[in-house]
């Protein structure tokens, strides 16, 4: 016989055997809600929107839960989710800004470090002279793809190939476009810590 619970005040009869795997998706799924709902913030900029993408996330990937292998990284396998989740979804505003990443990127390789950071290091050293507003801004302003590689690799500490496998690209192309958004970033942040007077121009 199987458990019920209450959905939106009706009463549903779970089977045994179904609630066994909600709960083995749930223990493996649940504990990356925060890092989920962290990227898809940076991503829709918009606390809300992130929610609506993280709920459908998890939605699509209990939905789809019998298809995930046992064993390999089910962290990748939920930001695959919620990347192709958010790519449908602003699918109709990504065409009305769509830009061709391998055709802007010479000149974004173009960009050179700026003069006061070229010495000092790391990216974490840098982040010690901006606030988090300052870091939340300068991610915020880097473009689509960039932004989720950077997420992924900085804070969310993926290798090269599980983003390749994530964002469906070469290996080559993420540490292309990993370089090109970090140097915007610290960029970035370079500009805001001039104007914050952390550093000296």
């Amino acid at each position: 016989m199987g458990d019920a619970h209450e959905v939106e005040g009706t009463v549903v009869v779970e089977d045994r055997e179904a609630k066994q795997m909600r709960e083995a998706f749930e223990a493996l799924a649940l504990e990356h809600f925060d890092a989920l709902y962290n990227t898809a913030v940076r991503l829709t900029r918009n606390p809300s929107e992130a929610q609506d993408l993280v709920q459908e996330t998890f939605l699509k990937a209990f939905r789809f839960y019998h298809r995930f292998e046992p064993g390999t990284n089910i962290k990748a396998w939920l930001f695959t989710i919620l990347r192709n989740t958010y790519i449908n979804v602003y699918r109709k505003a990504a065409r009305q800004q769509q830009v061709d990443f391998d055709q802007v990127a010479p000149f974004y390789a173009d960009t050179a470090d700026p003069p006061a950071w070229n010495d000092r290091g790391t990216m974490e050293e840098m982040l010690r002279h901006v606030v988090q507003d300052d870091v939340k801004r300068a991610l915020e302003s880097l473009p689509d793809e960039y932004r989720m590689v950077v997420l992924l690799a900085d804070l969310e500490d993926f290798a090269y190939k599980e983003i390749a496998e994530i964002v469906g690209c070469p290996v080559g192309t993420v540490m292309s476009r990993l370089f090109r958004g970090r140097r915007l970033l610290r960029k970035s942040l370079a500009e805001f810590a001039k104007k914050s007077g952390y550093i000296k121009e």
